[in-house]
């Protein structure tokens, strides 16, 4: 039998030793990692193939290098790795043994010789030359411009967190290219530019966009500065309306109202437009990458589509860099990332960048609204609810953000986005009603991602810090709120906000503005409201909607329709079709091939087209446009 008091000095000293051991493990970690020159030759971009050269200092024995896995804003195990070739490691001249991990693709075992006190490591990135899934691992170069995204050109060492390590970059390019980047530039020689020295986050963290067609419109005068940076295929593209610019710079301040801190030296809105590019936004701490179609700034519609990406990316400075999930804040790009809180990390930017497009005027609030409903019609016939919470489409993140399109309905895509627009826009006016007016979340986000304003920092946050600090803006069961918003199936989507908010969801057939703007291009026949089918303008179904008419009829993805109602099918003819079936007691009647078989389908419908819109409810306050509302 051992006595209460032995027991206690036994653990006394196993927590002074445990201490002491852990004490050691952070002064390993914590010390300073090597300085690595980082030299990437850019100038062969049109072509799609960039080259990198790496002096990385090493000891005799195997060095264990890594290739960046799990990319910040990426949220899964996205680095390129199988566009990695021409790897060669020499030291002193001599080229050297290496292998590939047999666990783990993303990391390399080369043996250093005795006597060597540096490896140079040479490779070649094999830009990706057609569409394919992926973010900054998609389509990147065109003959006029290359986005260089430092993750995709480089290797680090193991036994360091990316803080630790120091990275001296340079970068080539083709000659008469100009470049945009929040990287601080140290020198520059002709098409050779120097950066100051950055630790590997921060390099990471600065892509640089640069191209032929280059220009630069400065977005604040004010300390920190901010600008827009864009390249484009042609010089035509960069000429929008100066109204463009204006919304730009009145996005900047009105996000510094929403805030009341910034927490970057300066920022670069780093845009590409290019109809030959991977098309997406990604967020930096003091920059972003977006990427449009060619033409989306010198045409209306275009610039209808493609508002509020650039808010959005733009909020991720705030929400999601400087306030992040303490589960997506890694030490390297090696370890694991948990997304459970992508409903916050990208939900409430979501939120955020649409009410700061609407604020900055690069949407008005008729558009905003526009841009609201489709979302609320879209998540209100999202058939994959009956089975999948939204909470899951957050966790599953890693393994499922390339699923294909195909049965995306069924599967759920990333609602963490859409559907907490909605969620969020709820808690809004929770927090407007319970404090009659008083307080809305506008005081959360000066609260949660404030000041003091500040350089690039990362504040780490958890479900409970959420609540607490909603809580203090506006007490309320903020924990049951979400658990439920997170754990719910429905029926139909979360409308409480919008109701709450003075508004409802109609359907008629008149499109909305949002609507035919999007419908412009001829790329998609959308009958999702009706028959419960998105389809392509070549015919082939893209999705079904199950517990649809069409579904139930047997329609599924892949199925490519020839005819409607014995005519070949356009999209005029088929909105012509839709339109008929609500003066007429005929079924629509399709023949629809399917992996070389044909068949008719006699769909009964009869309701016409439907558009989804906002009407007022004039039996409640007006919050939505307060909302909306400029600062």
């Amino acid at each position: 039998m051992v006595s209460r008091t032995s027991v206690g000095k036994f653990l006394c000293f196993a927590f002074i030793l445990l201490s002491f051991i852990l004490l050691c493990s952070y002064a390993v970690v914590a010390a300073d990692g090597p300085a690595i020159t980082l030299a990437v030759d850019a100038s062969d971009a049109p072509r799609k193939m960039i080259h990198a050269q790496l002096r990385i200092p090493a000891k005799p024995g195997s060095l264990t290098l890594y290739y960046p896995k799990w990319i910040p804003g990426e949220h899964g195990p996205t680095g390129p790795i199988t566009d990695l070739t021409g790897l060669k490691f020499t030291a002193g001249g001599k080229t050297l043994k290496w292998r590939r991990d047999l666990l783990d693709g993303f990391t390399f075992h080369v043996e250093v010789p005795e006597g060597a006190s540096e490896v140079t490591a040479n490779l070649d990135y094999a830009s990706p030359a057609s569409f394919e899934p992926g973010y900054s691992a998609g389509l990147s170069a065109t003959e006029k411009l290359y986005i260089v995204s430092w993750n995709a050109l480089l290797l680090y060492p193991a036994g360091y967190g990316s803080d630790q390590l120091t990275y001296n970059a340079s970068l080539r390019l083709p000659p008469v290219w100009k470049f945009g980047t929040s990287l601080q530039v140290s020198n520059q020689a002709g098409s050779e530019i120097h950066f100051a020295p950055v630790s590997l986050t921060m390099l990471v963290d600065g892509p640089v966009l640069a191209g032929e067609y280059f220009k630069v419109v400065p977005l604040s005068s004010e300390n920190p500065p901010a600008e827009l940076d864009l390249a484009a295929d042609s010089a035509a593209a960069l000429d929008a309306p100066a109204e463009v610019w204006e919304h730009y710079r009145n996005l900047v301040k009105q996000a510094g109202l929403l805030f009341g801190a910034r927490h970057y030296r300066d920022y670069h809105f780093l845009l590409t437009l290019s109809d030959h590019v991977a098309h997406f936004g990604l967020e930096h701490h003091e920059s972003n990458d977006s990427r449009i179609e060619e033409r989306s700034l010198i045409e209306e519609d275009g610039r209808k589509e493609t508002a509020g990406l650039l808010p959005h990316e733009y909020v991720h400075s705030w929400n999601g860099k400087y306030r992040r999930p303490a589960d997506l804040a890694t030490p390297d790009y090696e370890q694991p990332m948990q997304t459970d809180l992508l409903w916050v990390y990208e939900g409430l930017t979501s939120y955020l960048g649409d009410v700061l497009s609407a604020r900055s005027g690069e949407r008005t609030a008729s558009l905003a609204r526009d841009s609201l409903a489709i979302i609320a019609a879209e998540l209100d016939h999202r058939s994959g609810r009956v089975w999948r919470n939204l909470q899951d489409t957050a966790d599953g993140v890693p393994s499922m953000q390339d699923a294909p399109h195909a049965w995306s309905d069924y599967r759920r895509p990333l609602d963490y986005y859409d559907e907490d627009v909605l969620n969020w826009l709820w808690a809004d006016v929770i927090i407007r009603q319970q404090t009659k007016g008083a307080k809305s979340l506008d005081d959360f986000c000066k609260l949660f991602h404030g000041a003091p304003s500040g350089p690039p920092t990362v504040k780490t946050y958890n479900f409970d810090d959420i609540v607490n600090a909603l809580n203090q803006i506006a007490p309320y069961d903020w924990r049951a709120f979400w658990t439920e918003r997170l754990s719910n199936h429905g029926p139909g989507a979360p409308l409480g906000g919008i109701e709450g908010s003075g508004w409802k969801l109609k359907y008629d057939e008149f499109p909305s503005e949002l609507d035919r703007a999007e419908g412009a291009d001829g790329k998609n026949m959308n009958a999702r409201y009706t028959l419960g089918l998105s389809i392509g303008n070549d015919g082939v179904i893209r999705d079904a909607v199950e517990g649809m008419i069409a579904a139930k009829a047997g329609i599924g993805p892949g199925m490519k329709i020839i005819a409607v109602n014995g005519r070949k099918l356009s999209p005029e003819v088929w909105r012509d079709a839709i339109r008929a079936s609500k003066t007429s007691s005929s079924p629509i009647e399709l023949i629809v091939e399917n992996t070389d078989y044909f068949r008719v389908v006699k769909l009964d419908y009869h309701g016409g087209e439907k558009f989804p819109h906002l009407v007022r409810d004039e039996s409640k306050p007006d919050l939505l446009t307060e909302i909306y509302r400029a600062k």
